[in-house]
């Protein structure tokens, strides 16, 4: 009898466990399709399938390498998709959890990098275009104002000036030669603008917006501990792990205004000095004319000059001025994360490079040496200031380059940036490059004058620069 009645118990938890998983499970069902069929995630599957399908057709006229590129950019919105329905069951993660959730969409972002490094190829240009476009997608990440980054509408369109800037050479170099590769530059340049750019706009344009009740990022999982090492040497004396702040005052090091006046204290007054004699008193001396002799000439040039040169830096003050400071002998610097309403100021560096990819508002280079700047495109002005050979290079459009108080300056300017206005003050050898005219491309070297010649003519003065004649 007990037995049987053992067995019945049995039986009845067994059904109740089945019938609680059975209905966890629903409920997981019924969010996850609650969640696909939101209307932001419809709109995604409209997007996906009007936009990214242009560039995928396009470029399966082409093949290649412009059509692995394109089955990336078609992955990675597919995976942003998937995103965007987790997030709607996913409550908001601190930062280490929103670098764990991104990780699917960041391995696209980096497969499609990766398809422009090497030995650079004949569609260099599409993969780069592809590559700078898709970090557009990182409009996912914006968590608030204090996040670090633009809002999701500015990043995209910033993230599509960047790639912009590569896409506008396959349109240049196709647009004679094969219609194909026209109408997968354009279709990609859609596909952002106005494409993702408005769908931000309508459903996310404060950045997506988690669940409040959903369950939480799961952590990656961790790696099986190494091997055990052998055990390591004694530690050395207790005394090299006493924390600075325990030793004695007396025995650490002084620093800063401390250390001099210790240096000061522990010399004698008169250390150095040497006692005046009777003929070097000025009223003993034969020679009162006021000029100074050849040995003390000597005696002040040797010693040596100390030129103050401040930390380096490199960085983003306040969201709106990147500040490149004392870079010496960098060839590799790089700012490209900026925007329309950002300056860039360049100061004391000297045997430098740095490249500015993206629209600027404004660019100034002051009292810098032998430094290259590389830009895009610039808003108000790129201003050189104090500088003495310097090579300025501007890929896109400026309306004005200023030149004040410099030597030895190499402007090179685009076919879009020769209506660019160049004032010069106080300023001696200046070189603007433009392209020619012919079918080669190669530059041509233009000087720009620096003497000029006043004459008064009716009541006013007339300036006109000096020409040298090889006559």
């Amino acid at each position: 009898m007990e037995e049987k009645l053992i067995q019945r118990l049995e039986s009845a938890v067994a059904r109740l466990e089945s019938l609680s998983i059975g209905s966890q499970s629903r409920d997981i069902d019924v969010d996850a399709i609650a969640a696909s069929t939101d209307p932001s995630i419809i709109a995604f599957d409209e997007f996906l399938t009007e936009y990214v399908g242009k560039v995928t057709s396009a470029a399966a006229k082409i093949g290649g390498q412009v059509q692995d590129a394109s089955n990336v950019v078609h992955e990675a919105f597919s995976v942003q998709k998937e995103l965007l329905v987790k997030i709607k069951q996913t409550k908001k993660p601190d930062m280490v959890g929103l670098g764990e959730f991104l990780k699917p969409l960041n391995e696209k972002i980096m497969k499609a990098i990766s398809m422009t490094e090497g030995r650079r190829s004949d569609f260099f240009n599409h993969l780069k275009a592809v590559a700078e476009s898709l970090t557009a997608l990182a409009w996912i990440a914006y968590t608030g104002k204090d996040c670090g980054m633009n809002m999701p509408i500015a990043h995209v369109e910033e993230s599509w000036q960047a790639a912009e800037f590569y896409n506008n050479k396959v349109l240049v170099e196709y647009r004679n030669k094969d219609s194909n590769h026209v109408e997968w530059a354009r279709a990609l340049k859609e596909l952002y603008v106005p494409g993702l750019r408005n769908y931000v706009k309508s459903h996310y344009p404060l950045g997506p917006v988690w669940s409040a009740t959903g369950s939480a990022v799961s952590a990656a999982p961790k790696a099986p501990a190494p091997p055990k090492a052998p055990a390591p040497p004694p530690p050395p004396p207790a005394s090299l792990f006493i924390p600075e702040s325990s030793q004695p005052s007396s025995s650490r090091p002084k620093e800063g205004m401390a250390a001099v006046f210790q240096e000061i204290g522990s010399k004698p007054v008169t250390a150095g000095l040497r006692k005046v004699t009777d003929d070097m008193k000025t009223k003993n001396r034969a020679d009162r004319a006021g000029f100074v002799s050849a040995g003390e000439k000597e005696v002040r040039a040797s010693v040596p000059s100390v030129s103050k040169v401040g930390p380096p830096k490199f960085e983003l003050q306040m969201g709106r001025k990147w500040v490149v400071e004392n870079q010496i002998g960098k060839k590799d610097l790089l700012i490209d994360q900026c925007d329309s309403k950002q300056t860039v100021y360049i100061f004391g560096c000297k045997d430098s490079v740095l490249q500015i990819k993206g629209k600027v508002n404004n660019i100034t280079v002051d009292k810098c040496t032998k430094v290259g700047v590389v830009f895009t495109d610039v808003v108000a002005a790129c201003e050189i200031v104090n500088c003495n050979s310097v090579e300025v290079q501007c890929q896109g459009t400026a309306p004005t380059i200023s030149v004040d108080n410099s030597a030895g300056c190499q402007l090179y300017l685009s076919k879009d940036s020769l209506e660019a206005s160049i004032t010069t003050a106080k300023s001696s050898e200046i070189n603007v490059l433009v392209p020619a005219s012919g079918p080669d491309n190669d530059l041509v070297e233009h000087a720009l004058p620096q003497q000029y010649i006043h004459t008064y003519k009716n009541g006013q003065f007339v300036t006109t620069p000096v020409s040298h004649s090889g006559g």
